[in-house]
């Protein structure tokens, strides 16, 4: 049989490998990217939130969104209500930037999935209420 959670592992991280190669978003990290998609996501975030979210110790978020800032893609805002914390949100080139690695993403993924036949493409749609309720397992799992 199929040894599926090697099998899965492989398969997702060579499709995330494949898709982070877009033009877009190339001067940035993996790491750093995904840290400006959750922002541009969660909206104006304490960065308190935004280390629990990505499961980054805050000193290691701080240095990635220090350098999100310095190339204006992030804004950081004081929280009125708490003098130590910051809210942290996506600049305007850091929203044109996101839309435009989604836009890059997507596009490759449509040219992917025109290559399949009708069966393939239906039994990945199938799929994917699966691989949703696997990627909610795991979140649950890795808190």
């Amino acid at each position: 049989g199929v040894d599926l959670p090697n099998s899965m592992r492989t398969v997702i991280a060579r499709l995330g490998r494949h898709l982070r190669r877009t033009r877009a978003g190339s001067g940035l990290s993996p790491t750093q990217y995904q840290v400006l998609a959750s922002i541009f996501r969660l909206g104006p975030v304490r960065l308190s939130d935004l280390a629990a979210e990505e499961g980054l110790n805050p000193t290691m978020l701080s240095r990635i969104v220090g350098k999100l800032e310095s190339a204006d893609l992030v804004e950081r805002t004081p929280d009125v209500a708490d003098g130590r914390a910051a809210f942290v949100t996506v600049s305007r080139d850091g929203r044109r930037l996101v839309d435009k690695v989604r836009r890059e993403r997507t596009d490759a993924l449509t040219r992917a999935l025109d290559l399949l036949d009708g069966v393939q493409r239906r039994k990945l749609a199938d799929a994917l209420p699966v691989l949703q309720a696997v990627a909610e397992s795991l979140k649950d799992l890795n808190q």
